[in-house]
């Protein structure tokens, strides 16, 4: 394990952030509009998202820069933006944490399916390096690859991260199958975590999919699987659409309510994704301060 994961966990479980995409939309975002142009277009609203995260208690935040290697950026006619996008989002990050958080900038996957040969792992490889360098150079302390579900690109990927020198965490989606236990390729927690583990990640885990009441079995069976750290981010339930937007209907208390559970399953980080908001992580904080959370 990286020493500088091993120093943020000397006092226990550690809380992440929540959505970022969800919040942007509460801030004017557009549906389908790219997130991640938001930080040459709309920086203070981007830091409006950072900041709450730090004021309601993460130890850790991410950053907006999910959608920003350069395979999604060409779609968005940004393919010649990829670093100076992904700079501003780890200093709009960075300024926001100051010296109570630290920073794990975002990488999400491409995109494309290497299945039926819309990308190559070459294409891959590359951009998720030029995107990690990116995050890298510009001061993040981590590097967060999120939100996988072909463990082929997440394996690439987390490669890729790590060739920075920084704590790379790799987390996955698994929410297919009868028991949403397999991720869309149909892969289970052991096949993720024994991937990850070989690729070099220093933190395994799960996110988004599906609400927190599902991550308590997934996050046993990495926790059995690797001796790595886990890394777990729930959705705030299930969706329904509601004039176009997704409405979630989980409560932060509700939510919260999950998280003694994880710990002691063997969560080492735990914070929300798709829904979640700072309320949610108040919540979590509350429910994990009792020796839990320095």
């Amino acid at each position: 394990m990286h020493q500088f994961i091993e120093q943020l966990l000397v006092r226990g479980p550690v809380v992440t952030d929540g959505a970022w995409g969800t919040e942007l939309q509460a801030r004017g975002l557009p549906v389908g509009e790219f997130p991640d142009a938001w930080n040459l277009t709309h920086p203070e609203r981007v830091a409006e998202v950072a900041r709450a995260y730090v004021d309601a208690g993460s130890q850790i935040i991410l950053t907006n820069t999910f959608g920003a290697n350069r395979i999604r950026l060409a779609e968005n006619g940004l393919a010649d933006r990829v670093s100076e996008i992904n700079r501003r989002g780890v200093e709009i990050s960075r300024e926001a944490a100051g010296r109570r958080a630290r920073v794990f900038a975002s990488i999400g996957p491409s995109g494309k399916l290497l299945m039926s040969g819309e990308v190559t792992e070459q294409e891959l490889s590359v951009a998720f390096a030029e995107q990690a360098r990116a995050l890298a150079a510009a001061g993040a302390d981590a590097l967060v690859i999120e939100t996988i579900s072909d463990l082929e690109e997440g394996r690439i990927a987390v490669t890729a991260a790590c060739q920075t020198g920084l704590p790379v965490a790799a987390s996955a989606v698994f929410d297919s199958g009868k028991d949403k236990d397999r991720t869309m390729m149909g892969n289970t927690p052991e096949q993720v975590a024994e991937a990850f583990t070989v690729a070099g990640a220093d933190i395994v885990g799960a996110n988004c999919g599906q609400g927190i009441a599902g991550f308590a079995a997934v996050c046993k069976r990495l926790r059995a699987a690797t001796d790595r750290p886990i890394w777990i981010k729930a959705n705030a339930g299930l969706p329904t659409l509601v004039e176009g937007r997704a409405v979630y209907e989980a409560t932060p208390t509700e939510f919260a309510s999950h998280v003694p559970e994880l710990i002691e399953l063997g969560a080492s980080f735990i914070g929300g994704c798709c829904g979640t908001n700072p309320e949610f992580i108040r919540a979590v904080v509350r429910v994990a301060r009792d020796g839990l959370v320095a």
